[in-house]
């Protein structure tokens, strides 16, 4: 990682607040520029994301996009529900309020907040799958408005097919075409009333989003045991959309839960700065969760959510903030010995820049791994069919099954990963801390990192399409290498970048999507001076096939 920032763990200083007048200003009055690419529509891995600052994120984007989503839902055929959800950013209320006068003007059955609140995503996903099941027609689908835990100036627009998960690059590269088209045409071919009339249009019709996903939780958890255990519990939703579902989740389950911010603002001016000084509602991040971890001792246990409570982060009296590879590895053994109703032996999924604690917990368990590209898509079929227990991200994000072993969501769940670490704790007496402890005496303890070197565009096009016969060298840091993988093997997808494995050691390298960069994920089983020797080597390894493509 680079320097750590001067303000890194610090709360900001109120001139260093993002200016959401002057945002909101440009959302509404700043036109992209369609010759400049950064100011495209483009869908990445969560959707179309930016600030209105740079002309990225703005009403000309929105009326573009959900347009087009209107106009694939025809093509598609999918004329049930759309469940439409924003998180606590700014521009998330702005493109909310854009989106539903498109939506009204189109006829499409829209659902939105019965208190025009906010909706985490992964109830969105959780409302798709409850309304779809057991149908034939009528599917529903949705949008989280959200760029999930990027900072103040960001808005985001994700777009959830009827599977209830991130959708697919052949439904997101048709949207981002389609909409590019109209803007290029002047927005002549979008359909909008005024927002008043939307809001009163037969088509929009509000729901209680909040009761019923609140109500299923028992079927994905052991409350009764977090309630019986009067484990002390401690919440901070980071100024979320998780925040409206906390005091409703302890009432029904008598949990003693006390929530530690209520604070909704956009500026988020409550958070203590990221490494790199800005305000990012990263919940891993350790000096962004710096508050909650100073309370550790106070609770048993605690967690943190996202501003659209898709991701976790746990802290523990024994760990603190846990690296988000280590929960997952304590989760997992955790789930496959306390879920007697899951069918079989569902896999695990993971992704290809995760922690090899997994593979190593799952051959102590003897289950099998699905490594796949990172995004959270490739886990939507195997989540449906039950073949996958739980899935993962070193990002923090996970879902898993319900008790029955089926399907709960197929979008990133951060309150179930929440919970769980209570449920952990009840059942076991352990905290997850120490369950990872433990488990680190039989696997091994692993150190990871991920660091970023600099790359021109063409060398970040030349690594995304390397193939494995030009990745030099016989060894990684005095281990024989094992394997060159540029596929994900748990289904052959192209991953766009490299991953070298020995054993006890990796590295995988992925061009960044946004900045001139590309990624290194490295981790060792030995020690701190291995995983460096490992980093040092992958860069060079790196550059010899940049050099060489």
């Amino acid at each position: 990682m680079a320097d750590v920032s001067e303000f890194a763990g610090k709360l900001a200083d109120p001139s260093r607040l993002t200016n959401i007048p002057r945002l909101l200003t440009e959302y509404f009055t700043s036109r992209p520029d369609m010759s400049v690419p950064a100011q495209r529509v483009a869908f990445g891995t969560s959707g179309h994301r930016g600030t209105a600052f740079d002309s990225v994120f703005t009403e000309t984007h929105i009326l573009a996009i959900a347009q087009a989503i209107c106009l694939y839902r025809a093509k598609a055929g999918i004329d049930g529900p759309l469940f439409l959800g924003k998180d606590t950013h700014a521009l998330s209320e702005a493109a909310f309020a854009t989106a539903v006068e498109v939506f009204a003007a189109n006829g499409v059955e829209l659902v939105i907040d019965d208190k025009l609140g906010y909706t985490p995503t992964p109830v969105i996903s959780h409302a798709i799958l409850t309304y779809n099941r057991g149908r034939t027609g009528g599917f529903a689908d949705g949008i989280a408005i959200t760029p999930s835990h990027n900072p103040a100036e960001d808005g985001g627009f994700k777009y959830n097919p009827p599977n209830g998960g991130p959708a697919d690059t052949d439904v997101t590269g048709w949207m981002e075409k389609t909409a590019n088209a109209l803007i290029e045409d002047g927005l002549r071919d979008v359909k909008r009333i005024p927002l008043q009339r939307a809001m009163k249009a037969p088509n929009v019709r509000r729901y209680d989003f909040t009761t019923p996903y609140v109500a299923d939780l028992e079927n994905v958890l052991d409350l009764e045991a977090i309630r019986s255990s009067g484990l002390r519990i401690g919440v901070d939703p980071l100024g979320g959309a998780g925040l409206p579902y906390w005091a409703p989740i302890a009432e029904r389950y008598g949990l003693d839960l006390t929530v530690l911010n209520t604070a909704v603002d956009p500026t988020f001016r409550f958070m203590t700065a990221d490494w790199d000084g800005k305000l990012r509602m990263d919940c891993s991040s350790p000096w962004a969760m710096a508050p909650l971890i100073g309370l550790k001792d106070r609770f048993d246990i605690a967690f943190a959510n996202d501003p659209d409570a898709d991701r976790h982060g746990i802290v523990t009296p024994t760990a603190g903030l846990m690296n988000p590879n280590h929960y997952l590895t304590a989760s997992i053994a955790y789930l496959y010995r306390h879920r007697p109703g899951w069918k079989g032996t569902p896999a695990i999924g993971k992704t290809i820049v995760s922690s090899s604690s997994v593979d190593r917990v799952a051959a102590k368990l003897g289950l099998s791994v699905m490594e796949v590209p990172v995004g959270f898509k490739w886990f939507v079929d195997g989540l449906i069919a039950g073949d996958l227990g739980f899935v993962g991200e070193e990002s923090a994000g996970a879902s898993f099954l319900r008790k029955t072993g089926e399907v709960w969501t197929t979008d990133k769940d951060g309150v179930i990963p929440a919970l769980l670490a209570a449920e952990m704790t009840a059942v076991t007496g352990k905290d997850p801390g120490e369950l990872y402890a433990d488990l680190t005496a039989e696997i091994g303890a692993p150190i990871y990192a991920r660091v970023d070197a600099a790359a021109t565009p063409e060398q970040k096009a030349v690594l995304k399409k390397l193939s494995a016969d030009q990745i030099p060298g016989d060894t990684l840091a005095g281990e024989p290498i094992l394997d060159r993988l540029t596929h994900a093997p748990g289904n052959g997808a192209a991953f766009g970048g490299v991953k070298v494995t020995t054993e006890n050691g990796w590295f995988a390298a992925r061009p960044s999507g946004t900045e001139n960069v590309y990624k290194i994920y490295a981790e060792s089983f030995i020690d701190e001076a291995h995983l460096q020797r490992i980093q040092a080597e992958a860069k060079e390894i790196v550059s010899a096939a940049l050099g060489a493509g």
